[in-house]
């Protein structure tokens, strides 16, 4: 079970999540999807078969942990909106999608299931936001060399609209059933796709004065052979 905290309450809630989606090249705007292409063909990836692509990541990757481990160097986050089912609702939280680089040269399937997908504690219900959806935005900082420096910002209007996107997962309403739980979509990344000691990610509501957060460090394993 993970425990999430409505923002600006002392609400909790228990939810056991039992599947997670990544919703990959989820941009609304071709020209950003083929940014995002030819960013990660720079690194030795292959173009989607279409768009968007629904990735199927274990479970248990899901964590809302203050660090991560992952194998070797190659590894680095992206920031995504995350859609969380609940018998209640639909919840928003703010997640990275991290990722192993290497892996994902060879296999973009494999590459997201190996790593672990942070995500905040501190959740708004969808409803609350969908109605000014897109004046929501995205940032991320990435800590490198002992310094942080911006790593991705931007509108979500950059990324399909809830509904759109849920529409084209297969459901007829904006909402994930309990338990499931989706990264949205990332941004183009400001510098090109490296890797971090830590990483951070902001949504902010401008219309409510809001902002969801979330931090972790990444530890590096020693790749052995």
């Amino acid at each position: 079970m993970t425990t999430f905290q409505l923002a600006d309450t002392d609400d909790t809630l228990e939810i056991d999540i039992r599947e997670l989606i990544i919703a990959g090249w989820a941009g609304r705007e071709q020209a950003g999807i083929d940014e995002h292409i030819e960013e990660l063909k720079a690194i030795g990836v292959k173009p989607p078969s279409s768009t968007p692509l629904f990735y199927r990541v274990a479970a248990n990757q899901f964590t809302t942990a203050p660090e991560i481990q992952v194998l070797g160097e190659q590894t680095s986050g992206e920031a995504e909106v995350v859609l969380i089912g609940t018998t209640e609702g639909t919840l928003v939280a703010i997640g990275s999608d991290h990722t192993d680089r290497e892996a994902e040269a060879w296999s973009v399937a494999h590459s997201k299931q190996v790593c672990a997908k942070p995500v905040s504690r501190q959740v708004w219900w969808l409803e609350d936001v969908i109605g000014h959806w897109d004046k929501l935005e995205i940032t991320s900082y990435a800590t490198i060399s002992g310094d942080e420096v911006r790593y991705q910002e931007g509108p979500v209007t950059g990324l399909l609209h809830p509904a759109e996107l849920l529409s084209r997962f297969g459901r007829e309403k904006p909402e994930l059933a309990p338990g499931e739980a989706m990264l949205c979509g990332t941004l183009p990344v400001i510098g090109g796709v490296r890797p971090a000691q830590a990483f951070r990610m902001v949504l902010t509501d401008p219309v409510t004065h809001r902002s969801l957060e979330h931090r972790y460090d990444i530890r590096t394993l020693p790749v052995v052979s």
